[in-house]
Formats: C-alpha cells, sequence, structure tokens
C-alpha cells in the first residue's frame, strides 16, 4: 500500500528551477513513485490534488514551501523528506558561481555599479515592488513575472518612461540586447535589423529565422503581451520603436504582436510612418491594411516579416514636406465599397476614425449629417437616397457636404471619388471642380484628393476628368491602395513622441544585468559573456504581508 508523507517549510521561499530540480531529485530515490515541490498556492495545491498528491490534512500558506512524496512504504518516504536538505545543498554546491552573492538589489547595485538592466522573475505579488525599486534606482527592467496587477504595470511603465527607461513585461519572455538574449532568446549574430516585440516566441520566430537567413539583430526589445491593450498604451513599444528609430546601427524594424487594440494598433502603426527607416509589421488576427504603406511593410506570417527584413526592396524616400497642418480628413464617396476599403486601410494609421458604414461597432458615426475627427461617408446610403438620385448621378449632396466640411476649420483633406461609366453623371468634375475653385478661394489650407475610378473608353473621357481634377490642384489616384497609401503619409507623419528617450549608449554598451529570481537567468547570461550578479532573494519579511508593509512604510520615511 503507498503511503504519502509532507513537510510544510512555512515562509521559504526557492525559484522555481529550484523547485524542479528538487523534485526530480526525490523522484530518483528508491521507493519513490511520485512527488510535488511547489510553493503553495492556491493554483499549486489544486495541480496536487488533481494528481492524488494533496491529502486533506495538509495545511499551507502561499508563501510556504509544500513537499508532497508518494511512495511504496513508509519507510521510503520517510526517507525521502529527510533527504530534502541534502538534495538542496548538493544542488547549490554545483552551482556555476560561487562568487559573494547579495541579499538585496541595492547591495547588488554597489557590487556591479556599471549594470543598466535589471532581471526579475520572482512570483508576481512581489515583482511589481522589486521592478519599482529598480527603476528608483535608475535601471531598465526585464520583468519575466507574470500575475503583475494591470494597474501595477501601467504605473510601472509611465514611471519608467518619465525616467527614460525600459519596462520590458510583465510576462516577457524574450529580449535581446546587444548580442546578449535575457530570458528565452535564440543565439544569433549581430546584424542590423530591430525588433519590438510583444510576443515572446514571436520574437523568437524572427529572430532566429532573420539569423537563418544569413542576416542578424541590433536588439530585440520586448514589451509584455498586454503592452499593445488599450489600458496600456503601448508605453514600451513605442519607446522601444523611438529607440531603434535612432539608432544609427539599426537599418531596418520589425514590429510584431498578439492581437493588439485597434486604437493602440492604429497609434503605433502612425508612430512607425515616422521611423524614417523601414518597418515591417506582423500585427496576428490584425487585417493589413495594404501590403505597403510609405516606409511601412505589412507581412501575413512570422516567417514572412523576417523574409521582408532580410531582402525586402527598400527603396524609402521620405518627403519632409509631406504632413498636412490641419487635423482631420473627410472623405465623401459615392461608391460605397470604395468608402468601405479606403476606411479599412486608414483604420491603420488614423484615429479616431469614424463613418456611417463602419467596420466596427467603435467606428458609427452618431448622425450622418455631421462629421466628427476623421470621417468616411458614403453618400449612396439609403439615409441620403430619400428623394434623391444617386451620387453618380447627382453631385448636388456631395458639394453641399464638401463645404460643410470646408467650413470646419481642423478638417485639413477632403477625399472623394469619381466613378466614370455607363449610366454616371456625363461630366462630373464640370461640377465638382468650380466648388472646389470656391472652396480653395477662402481655404488655402485645405487639400483636396480623389479616387479616379475608369477606363479610356467611358463615355466622360477619363484623360480629361483627370486633367480637370489636376489643374485645380486636386491630387489624382487610381486605385484605393495608392489614395490610402498617401492619406495615411499625410497624417501620420507629422507626429512627435512626448516622452524622454531611452539613452542609447545603454543598449550598446556591453551588456551588465542583475538578476533577481530565476537562476537560471544569470547562468545563461554568463555564459553569453555578459557580466551579471546574482541576489539571494527572499520574500519580504518572510512573506508576512502585513509586516512587509510595516518595513517598507519604515523605510520610505527614512
Amino acid at each position: 500500500m503507498t503511503v504519502i508523507k509532507w513537510n510544510v517549510r512555512a515562509g521559504t521561499y526557492y525559484d522555481s528551477v529550484v523547485l524542479m530540480q528538487l523534485q526530480r531529485g526525490l523522484l530518483e530515490l528508491d521507493g519513490v513513485i511520485d512527488a510535488g515541490v511547489v510553493m503553495a498556492t492556491p493554483a499549486n495545491k489544486d495541480l496536487l490534488a488533481t494528481n492524488n498528491l494533496l491529502p486533506d490534512t495538509v495545511s499551507a500558506n502561499p508563501d510556504d514551501l509544500l513537499i508532497v512524496v508518494k511512495a511504496d512504504d513508509d519507510s521510503s518516504a520517510e526517507n525521502a523528506i529527510n533527504q530534502v536538505d541534502e538534495l538542496l545543498t548538493r544542488r547549490k554546491s554545483s552551482s556555476v558561481s560561487e562568487d559573494f552573492r547579495p541579499r538585496s538589489l541595492s547591495a547588488a547595485v554597489k557590487q556591479l555599479p556599471e549594470a543598466h538592466w535589471v532581471l526579475i522573475s520572482v512570483p508576481g505579488r512581489y515583482a511589481a515592488g522589486v521592478a519599482r525599486e529598480a527603476l528608483d534606482l535608475g535601471k531598465h527592467v526585464f520583468l519575466y513575472s507574470d500575475n503583475v496587477s494591470l494597474e501595477d504595470e501601467i504605473a510601472l511603465k509611465k514611471t519608467a518612461r518619465e525616467k527614460g527607461l525600459l519596462v520590458m513585461g510583465p510576462d516577457c519572455g524574450t529580449a535581446i540586447i546587444n548580442g546578449v538574449g535575457l530570458g528565452f532568446a535564440n543565439r544569433v549574430r549581430r546584424g542590423d535589423i530591430g525588433v519590438v516585440g510583444a510576443s515572446g516566441t514571436g520574437t523568437q520566430a524572427v529572430t532566429a529565422q532573420i539569423h537563418n537567413l544569413g542576416t542578424g539583430i541590433s536588439h530585440a526589445i520586448g514589451t509584455g503581451g498586454r503592452d499593445l491593450k488599450s489600458d496600456v498604451g503601448a508605453i514600451t513599444a513605442h519607446q522601444a520603436l523611438d529607440a531603434l528609430k535612432r539608432d544609427d546601427e539599426t537599418k531596418v524594424i520589425v514590429l510584431i504582436s498578439k492581437p493588439p487594440s485597434p486604437d493602440v494598433a492604429t497609434s503605433l502603426i502612425s508612430a512607425a510612418q515616422n521611423a524614417d527607416k523601414p518597418v515591417v509589421v506582423y500585427f496576428i488576427g490584425y487585417p493589413p491594411p495594404a501590403r505597403k504603406i510609405g516606409n511601412l511593410h505589412f507581412a501575413i506570417s512570422l516567417s514572412e516579416a523576417a523574409e521582408t527584413a532580410v531582402n525586402g526592396n527598400w527603396e524609402l524616400v521620405i518627403d519632409k514636406k509631406l504632413p498636412i497642418t490641419n487635423y482631420y480628413l473627410r472623405g465623401l464617396f459615392s461608391g460605397g465599397t470604395l468608402a468601405y476599403e479606403t476606411l479599412l486601410g486608414l483604420q491603420a494609421s488614423l484615429t479616431p476614425i469614424y463613418s456611417n458604414a463602419p467596420i466596427t461597432n467603435y467606428q458609427l458615426l452618431d448622425d450622418p449629417l455631421h462629421s466628427r475627427a476623421h470621417t468616411i461617408i458614403d453618400l449612396g446610403d439609403e439615409f441620403f437616397m430619400v428623394g434623391r438620385l444617386h451620387p453618380m448621378i447627382d453631385n448636388d449632396l456631395r458639394i453641399r457636404r464638401m463645404k460643410q466640411e470646408a467650413a470646419d476649420p481642423e478638417v485639413g483633406m477632403i477625399l472623394f471619388d469619381v466613378v466614370l461609366g455607363e449610366g454616371s453623371h456625363l461630366n462630373p468634375t464640370g461640377e465638382l471642380v468650380p466648388a472646389i475653385r470656391a472652396i480653395q478661394a477662402s481655404r488655402k489650407d485645405i487639400e483636396f484628393a480623389a479616387m479616379v475610378i475608369g477606363t479610356d473608353d467611358d463615355p466622360q473621357n477619363l484623360q480629361s476628368q483627370i486633367s480637370a481634377l489636376e489643374e485645380a490642384g486636386v491630387k489624382v489616384f487610381r486605385t484605393a491602395t495608392e489614395t490610402v497609401e498617401y492619406v495615411s503619409l499625410k497624417f501620420g507623419a507629422n507626429k512627435q513622441n512626448q516622452f524622454t528617450p531611452v539613452n542609447l549608449e545603454q543598449l550598446k554598451q556591453p551588456l551588465a544585468a542583475i538578476n533577481v529570481g530565476l537562476e537560471s537567468f544569470y547562468e545563461s547570461l554568463i555564459s553569453q559573456g555578459a557580466q551579471a550578479v546574482h541576489v539571494e532573494w527572499k520574500p519580504p519579511a518572510g512573506g508576512n504581508e502585513k509586516m512587509a508593509a510595516l518595513l517598507a512604510r519604515m523605510k520610505s520615511k527614512k
């Protein structure tokens, strides 16, 4: 008959690697059938119970170390429990380094003052406190720990942004800084491609493929999975993008993420347009607005993102005179599908954007008769068609709406389509151009752009229609793709970051770091030739939350 014995060690902390190795050591002992070595959190106890390793009589708190052994007999179980300390001692004696190990972050900084980075992989309930201390000491943070509250993440990242520091995480699994991998990173050569990654394994897939294609990585800056959510607002991603933009050793940037919030994706794409260098974008699950918009290249897979970064055709021309001075676009379309395709493309770089024919609910224009912010209007919608001819035949409604939009001083561009062919107005520009010139006479700062759909054989004479528009100063395009690219650049390329920039020299210096948590991360740093110090971290006040809070208050009063 099998026997289960257990041992609870109150307020005793070991990192998960130590616990894994201790569990494996117990499993190798004679007579041991199964074993569990965990911090006694509710989730861990549930897992033990699922595997029939948690007797009802066990009582342990989340900060306690719980050791459970199932063995063939009482003697084998007792022997295994008695060997726990020996196994821990044996494991410690085989550690990579026997150097003095500080017990606090501040002591570690004194031991390695040149360290600009702190790696944190302690339990989530303590991780924010350690990260806060690292920021107070002026260090960048690689925060591997998960189970950090959203409120703490936002507060940490805002503090870091004010100081010009990075908080990569929480739940950041991968980064590469100046050739040294942090967390779970592949060994890749140095090169001129920088990566901003809100996906750990996605970053690994892209950086590994870039290496396999013969190129290398300048830096791969992780952000953590929640960074591109609306609540966080891509704080770290914006900082990382700005840093790589300013880094003269980075020639191409790859921006990857698990599904981002649409508003955050828009702001980040807009920021990427200011990079003055090629940016490959792959947002998993987010529909790309086009294959290419200016310096942006949109990929449809991780492998394509890597291949485009390595083999892309980078004929990049940055027009510094391109941005417009006013804020908003108003699109007035006679073709519903053209309006929809334009909205689909522009939603990636213009925010907020509204329409009477929205793609998503938050884009719905409350009153189709009055635009707000960026607006795309389908004038062929049934709302406008009661008692009226279709706008492909009658330009009156569109001309009235043009005047209405131009009266708004915050409108910088009016976009419209001209659809030729059988049944359409025989000379649409004959009515539209005089209205445009009248508006231009009173608004010197407003621009007009048109998408012209037609053929040389159409009865309206395609070339004469285009020529009339161009003579009036209208920018003419023949496809929605061309139109979206131009408008996106017009409205996206004049935005500047409003935060303290990350110090590039700290990214370029030989990496020196302080590790708090998983010792395997420290061993990885050492094996890559980086300078590192490992902190023998323990929960404050032995995990007693009331005592830890009291100590924190006392410390803050000093």
